[in-house]
């Protein structure tokens, strides 16, 4: 268990050190055996990994390939690298040290991809909030963290200011000015300003590293849908591992152009913040994520890879033609989170992307598991070849296992693709543990394993498929309906935008179906209309009893809050 979950405050990390004998000796009792007498652990022969390395070998080995693109602004790996040994050591006389957090509340510009290094280089835990969230949650987080310094864009200085007003013991603000963006915030500058603190900065300063690679790097609070989020902690070695296992599974290699269409506040980037680095990749930074901007840069910077959330997708299928810009070469995008309907991934293929699809959560470092495309399947039929794309596939090189198995027995279920059970993961880019809260922790490591909390069948060529949330599925007489099916079928209807089912309470079956929908505009279709779709696709029992038009209510992060839409339809009452 990482040292950080052993002390009531985080601010007690910089006791992790001490604590360096005891793992040195763990990791090395191998190698002292009798048998093995001249072997010898020292500077020669080992490093504690961490991303920092990556930035190092970056602006020795690409330094006059560009690192960063953000509008009219660009870097070259070697100016990043000096920005960031500058920053860290602007942290330092802000009086930053090991252990001590420091939080961010802006979108995808450079100063966060800086912050990814920069902090880690001073010691530091980095904490990138979501941009999304209003001052309570904010004053929430920024207490249980007890952040010492925030980072803060111009965009959302109010909210933070707003934040701080809660707080007896208020982090220190840095402001993030944007020359390139008009602010709507006139004293936008604080006591301290973001190019200020880098160019107060030395060069000389020497950066720090882990003592012990186990040390945390970054803390990533979940998108807490109805109790408080719980803090993941990030250790070096796992983010290395992850940030190497996602650039290979996203299929990067030299002169990898990304456009940032994920949050980096989000899993930090999925690890990519620190992955690009590792191949000296182009970070091509956006403000907002619209059509038109994704289509922009992708023409003018010819972007290789990107990513998103399914949302995204949807956004830039259903995008005005206008907006749109003819692709220079096949772009790949990765999409995680739900599984993205077949009908989006076919309009997303016509527009010229390449699609993948991975799985994972916030304390599996973001991507765990991706459908690792086999080439015989490019000769099945469309239909055949999309619905195999959606599945989440097999574990990642990073990962040491994942299985789907009964909670309660701990046995692995049948690979037949209809037994269902639990996502389990094991490996190195399993999170340390949630930060102050020993008792969350051991109950999702209960068993050896991380328990995921999503339902899954396993196919017979080992590949998993999410079905559900385990709080989501619908028992209706009996049988287990997925609300993902239900979705997806919805979904392929040409007058839906968006979709999400739950169980509505039902006096005969206990549960039966109930789709809250979003048409496109300029649609008009009814409820019984979709019933009736629905009923011609997928088992009478499966299909929705009762449809809802509206807005579909989304966390911070752009999942859908089904508990929200639980109690909706509670509140209409049992069909009888």
């Amino acid at each position: 268990m990482n040292k950080i979950l052993r002390k009531s405050t985080i601010g007690l990390l910089r006791t992790a050190a001490s604590n360096h004998h005891h793992h040195h000796h763990r990791y090395s009792q191998v190698l002292h055996a009798p048998t093995d007498e001249g072997l010898v652990r020292c500077s020669a022969n080992y490093v504690p990994l961490s991303p920092i390395s990556f930035l190092e070998r970056a602006a020795d080995v690409y330094r006059d390939r560009t690192s960063v693109v953000y509008r009219s602004l660009t870097y070259t790996w070697e100016e990043t690298h000096r920005r960031c040994v500058k920053l860290a050591s602007g942290l330092t006389q802000l009086g930053i040290a090991p252990g001590d957090v420091v939080a961010t509340l802006a979108p995808n510009i450079p100063a966060m991809q800086e912050l990814h290094f920069a902090v880690p280089m001073a010691g530091g835990v980095l904490c990138t909030l979501n941009t999304r969230h209003d001052s309570n949650m904010l004053a929430t987080l920024l207490t249980h963290s007890e952040t010492k310094i925030l980072f803060v864009d111009h965009q959302f200085l109010d909210t933070a200011l707003t934040a701080l007003e809660h707080l007896t013991n208020p982090p220190l603000i840095v402001t993030i000015t944007d020359e390139l963006e008009p602010s709507d915030n006139p004293n936008t500058v604080t006591a301290y300003e973001y190019e200020t603190l880098v160019n107060g900065g030395v060069t000389s300063f020497n950066v720090i590293r882990p003592i012990d690679e186990c040390d945390p790097i970054s803390l990533n609070y979940t998108s807490g849908t109805t109790s408080r989020p719980k803090g993941v902690v990030y250790s070096h070695r796992g983010a290395y591992l992850n940030a190497i296992a996602t650039v290979f599974m996203h299929g990067m290699g030299a002169r990898t152009t990304y456009l940032w269409s994920v949050p980096m506040f989000h899993c930090n980037g999925w690890c990519l913040t620190w992955g690009l680095a590792a191949i000296g990749g182009t970070n091509i930074c956006i403000r907002r994520c619209d059509p038109r901007d994704i289509f922009d840069n992708i023409a003018r910077h010819k972007v290789t890879h990107m990513s998103g959330a399914p949302t995204v997708l949807n956004m830039i299928v259903n995008s005005p033609v206008v907006d749109r810009k003819p692709l220079p070469h096949r772009v790949e995008i990765m999409t995680g989170g739900a599984p993205p309907p077949p009908l989006i991934l076919s309009r997303m293929e016509e527009l010229g992307f390449g699609v993948s699809h991975l799985y994972g959560l916030t304390e599996t470092y973001g991507p765990g598991t991706f459908c690792l495309w086999k080439p015989e399947w490019d000769s099945l039929p469309t239909e055949e070849r999309l619905n195999l794309k959606t599945r989440q596939g097999v574990r990642h090189m990073g990962l040491e296992a994942v299985d789907v198995k009964d909670p309660i027995t701990m046995e692995s279920v049948e690979c037949d693709g209809k037994s269902m059970g639990e996502i389990m993961f094991r490996g190195n880019t399993v999170m340390s543990g949630y930060l102050k809260d020993r008792k969350a922790t051991e109950e999702v490591f209960s068993g050896g394993w991380f328990r995921s909390g999503d339902l899954a069948v396993k196919h017979p060529d080992g590949y998993i498929e999410v079905k559900d949330r385990s709080k989501d599925i619908i028992i209706s007489g009996g049988e287990n309906i997925s609300t993902v099916e239900v979705e997806t079928v919805i979904y392929s209807h040409p007058a839906v935008l968006e979709v999400a089912v739950v169980g509505r309470p039902d006096n005969h079956w206990g549960q039966t179906p109930c789709a809250f929908v979003k048409l496109k505009d300029g649609f008009s279709v009814d409820g019984q209309d979709l019933i009736d779709y629905c009923r011609d696709r997928m088992p009478r029992y499966m299909a929705p009893k009762t449809i809802i038009f509206e807005d579909l209510p989304r966390t911070s992060t752009g999942k859908v809050q089904k508990f929200l839409l639980r109690e909706k339809a509670k509140a209409l009452g049992s069909i009888s």
